[in-house]
């Protein structure tokens, strides 16, 4: 059920500044957020900087409602212009996505379905059109290329026992010709998220270049010795793989599948041959858990990795490794900084790591010393998503619970320049609803964080109907990020006061804390999400607790079904979206065993009165709050009978309810109609139980 979330600086005072209204909307046209807005935001994406720093390359997305999908382009911005303005390098039907500059600064190399399939292009910046670099019979999911340019890394999803890249192929044709629809499986996976398995592994192979930068030649297997899928599936991308500075060699995560693979996280790192001429060897054989994300230092004698220390879980601290590459000895980085590091970089000098984490509400960007350990915070509150670094310049994907994420540049002291200003017109009538973080002694005495938002037309002196949102993961966060899924504004905009609470479990906040919730889905988190409601409704007055309406998906869709049974007189609505039902059927049906697992303590028929625990089909009997079920029909880590037995419980009890499910959607409903469709019923769901009594 976890899904990482790294979702896209507001100072927060008595209430967190917003953007200031335009001269239309002080004039009386102001609106709220809506969803239509939402889904039609353009969204910056995948910053890199030229080798020498004063270009800017980045993806934009935008959203095609008559096709009901995403369209993403490259742009480019000048950086040694003050106030330039940004350059749209690319322009077609087909997705251009994953920039990379050549080592010279004199092409864009990317990713791109022009053809018919994805594949590499190169774009000179001087003159000439775009170029296909590559042909090859399947797609390439992702990519890097070396150093010196002369050679990339890819991976590309094909049978093992395929010589070639045709066999594939071909392999894949000849399947869809039978006209019999029977699957064979001898092991799990049988399905992972939201597609069945078809034989196939993600391998990661090496291609030459030639002096006109086209690939030459027939690629090579880089990890197909390997049982396993590099990059790894579902999300695995080009940062479970890199080349070393002199480009020989090539490092990348994987977990070696055999009978074992759904109910292990023991991914080591490879070092391999960039030409393929040495079989992979494990660097990492040592460590149970998880090893992911080499990163070489900028002269190949340190490789910095993430690692986690305990085997079968998913949440568990992401340790910053350094090794060294001649001897293979290996140390801490920064260990008594308790937080979990998600993307990093080195300076130049590879004196720094730069790092991203969550801390407290937030997504800061942090400097790390290599020598020492010690950390500084390089930003303030709001969410970094991505960032980019070279030589001295510093660019960042930044966000916050009030604006989607924009690209800045960060000065040396710490000032921000925005260089991208995507929505401004779009959006200059909207008037975002305010927002404040505060605390409170939660479970066990323990201070907890959450936030307030306030409706975007707010009087002072009335009482608004409370939206109550329950993050996911459970090892998640709802914090000072934005969302393009489960976003407040969307609520406040259509007149809610929203409150989200980061229980016990919450990530950012320390392991121990993130630890807590294992074991005890049902205790200490729901202790806090009490508290949290006393404590938000204690200090906003403007919250009208007797109209209240929880909401929540994946971890927080479980919590609306435990709750349902165990604080039955909470609210007067309840919206669950993927939720578990029934633990047990749970375990039996979903595809990462490990996830159940460790939450509850070991295999359901070894462990079953730990699973019981907090099983909310054991309390349907006191079941009685009206519930909006939701669901995708593709969603194989929560299937949907989950849903469909929630909604069966409440249509034998006589309990007001609806049922919406997607036949084309997974865990998350990703469709610009279907997102509209979603956000409307749910408003919906809300109006009619909080605004019409």
């Amino acid at each position: 059920m976890k899904i990482r979330q790294f979702l896209a600086a507001a100072a927060l005072g008595a209430l967190a500044a917003v953007p200031a209204l335009s001269a239309t909307a002080a004039q009386g046209a102001a609106r709220g957020f809506t969803i239509d807005d939402l889904v039609r935001l353009e969204r910056v994406g995948s910053p890199a900087l030229s080798p020498d720093a004063t270009r800017l390359v980045y993806t934009v997305r935008t959203t095609d409602m008559d096709k009901n999908r995403g369209h993403t382009e490259l742009w480019l911005l000048d950086l040694r212009t003050p106030g330039a303005q940004p350059q749209q390098l690319t322009k077609s039907a087909a997705n251009s996505t994953a920039p990379v500059w050549s080592p010279a600064g004199d092409a864009i190399f990317y990713l791109s379905t022009a053809s018919g399939s994805s594949q590499l292009w190169r774009l000179p910046l001087a003159a000439g059109a775009a170029q296909q670099v590559s042909d090859l019979p399947r797609d390439i999911d992702n990519f890097r290329l070396s150093p010196k340019g002369d050679r990339i890394a890819f991976s590309s999803a094909v049978f093992r026992d395929c010589a070639d890249l045709a066999c594939s192929k071909q392999r894949q044709d000849d399947k869809a010709k039978i006209k019999a629809s029977g699957r064979e499986f001898n092991q799990l996976f049988v399905r992972h998220w939201d597609t069945w398995s078809d034989g196939t592994r993600n391998v990661l192979y090496t291609a030459s270049l030639d002096a006109g930068a086209r690939l030459i030649g027939a690629p090579l297997s880089l990890s197909g010795s390997l049982d396993a899928d590099v990059s790894s599936k579902p999300n695995g991308d080009e940062n479970d793989y890199q080349f070393s500075p002199d480009g020989k060699s090539v490092v990348f995560s994987a977990r070696v599948a055999g009978k074992s693979e759904a109910w292990s996280t023991n991914f080591d790192l490879y070092l391999v041959a960039a030409d393929g001429s040495s079989a992979p060897r494990n660097l990492t054989a040592e460590n149970p858990a998880w090893d992911a994300h080499p990163v070489f230092s900028p002269d190949g004698r340190t490789l910095a990795y993430t690692a986690m220390s305990k085997p079968g879980f998913e949440a568990d601290r992401f340790h910053l490794v350094l090794m060294d590459v001649a001897s293979g000895k290996k140390r801490l980085l920064a260990d008594k900084w308790d937080r979990s590091v998600s993307d990093f970089a080195w300076t130049d000098d590879g004196k720094t790591l730069y790092a991203s984490a969550e801390d407290l509400g937030q997504h800061r960007l942090f400097a790390i010393d290599v020598a020492s350990g010690a950390v500084k915070a390089l930003t303030g509150d709001g969410a970094v998503a991505q960032f980019a670094l070279r030589g001295q310049t510093l660019i960042v994907a930044q966000a916050n619970l009030a604006a989607s994420a924009q690209l800045f540049s960060v000065a040396a002291d710490g000032r921000m320049t925005q260089l991208t200003h995507l929505n401004e017109s779009a959006l200059a009538d909207v008037r975002f609803g305010q927002f404040e973080q505060f605390s409170f002694a939660g479970a066990k005495g323990e201070t907890v964080h959450g936030y307030v938002m306030k409706p975007w037309n707010a009087v002072p002196g009335q009482k608004y109907p409370i939206a109550f949102l329950v993050h996911g993961g459970p090892q998640g966060s709802f914090g000072n990020a934005w969302s393009y899924r489960w976003n407040p504004q969307v609520y406040a905009g259509a007149g809610y006061g929203v409150v989200f609470i980061d229980f016990h479990g919450s990530t950012g906040y320390g392991q121990a804390f993130t630890d807590s919730i294992s074991g005890d889905w049902g205790g200490k988190p729901l202790v806090d999400l009490k508290k949290g409601m006393a404590a938000a409704v204690k200090k906003y007055p403007w919250l009208d607790r007797d109209h209240a309406c929880a909401l929540g998906a994946s971890y927080g869709g479980y919590m609306m079904n435990w709750i349902q049974g165990n604080w039955p007189d909470g609210f007067r609505c309840i919206v669950n979206h993927a939720g578990v039902f029934d633990n047990r059927a749970m375990y039996y049906s979903t595809e990462e065993l490990w996830f159940n697992e460790w939450e509850n303590g070991g295999t359901y028929y070894n462990a079953a009165a730990k699973h019981e625990k907090f099983n909310p089909v054991n309390f349907v009997t006191k079941w009685k709050t009206p519930m909006l079920v939701i669901q995708g029909e593709k969603d194989f880590r929560i299937p949907y009978t989950q849903s469909l037995s929630a909604f069966t419980a409440l249509q034998r009890r006589g309990i007001e309810s609806k049922l919406l499910m997607f036949p084309d959607e997974n865990h998350h409903i990703l469709k610009p109609a279907n997102s509209v469709l979603w956000h409307k019923t749910v408003l919906d769901w809300l109006d009619q139980h909080l605004k019409s009594n």
